[in-house]
């Protein structure tokens, strides 16, 4: 998605926990010829989301598209041995954080020029299993947000959600491309595989341009034809 940003022409704030992977994002965003700035940022902590915003805004002026992407989606035996620790970590990155950064970037967003934001919510919220329940309930909750903050900030800010299927990412490497899980693709879903991760760049583009100019609220499924 950032690279698909840059293409279209934006500049970008290029954030996650570990820095030395945001500089390297950032090199390959300066690389198609727009500017990048690398942040650390771990998002469940709110005083570093504070932080983030600040030295967006510090270094460039203003913010017309937040993208919450942050995810995590660790697999629990089962509910009864799912730690208060892990239950806290998976709410917090999938839930909390992109609560507080929309409710700090949406205000400035409306003083201003107005903006876009996309948040990255999951199939897991509609379709959970009993490995994943607190990651589910959580995008469950950004799909809630994602109405919720559309109408505290509309008209001037639009507030929409991808809500992905499986894609083959740096995450999802140890299944996604497991004997199993490609035979259950094949069986299940419309177009027979997981998705690339460039084949979610249309949605999110179209979200954050002024193709999407009469849309908020929204909950777009890009998930291959999810059974």
């Amino acid at each position: 998605m950032a690279k698909g940003f840059a293409a279209a022409g934006a500049d970008l704030v290029i954030a996650s926990r570990d820095l030395d992977s945001c500089r390297a994002a950032a090199a390959e965003i300066e690389k198609i010829g727009r500017r990048a700035l690398p942040v650390a940022c771990h998002v469940a902590h709110w005083g570093q989301c504070e932080r983030l915003v600040d030295e967006a805004y510090a270094h460039f002026g203003r913010v017309d598209v937040l993208v919450n992407n942050a995810g995590m989606s660790p697999l629990a035996p089962s509910s009864a041995e799912t730690s208060e620790a892990l239950y806290d970590k998976v709410l917090g990155v999938n839930l909390k954080g992109p609560f507080r950064l929309m409710s700090l970037v949406g205000p400035r967003m409306v003083a201003g020029a107005g903006g876009s934001i996309v948040n990255i919510s999951s199939t897991g919220s509609i379709r959970p299993t009993p490995n994943m329940a607190p990651y589910a309930a959580a995008k469950a909750g950004l799909n809630t947000l994602t109405v919720a903050f559309a109408h505290e900030y509309g008209p001037k800010v639009r507030v929409n959600c991808i809500m992905s299927g499986p894609f083959h990412t740096d995450v999802s490497k140890a299944w996604s491309r497991s004997e199993e899980f490609t035979r259950h693709a094949r069986a299940s879903f419309a177009l027979g595989r997981a998705g690339e991760p460039d084949e979610i760049v249309g949605a999110a583009i179209y979200f954050a341009s002024d193709a999407s100019s009469f849309t908020t609220g929204a909950v777009l499924r890009v998930d291959g034809g999810l059974p």
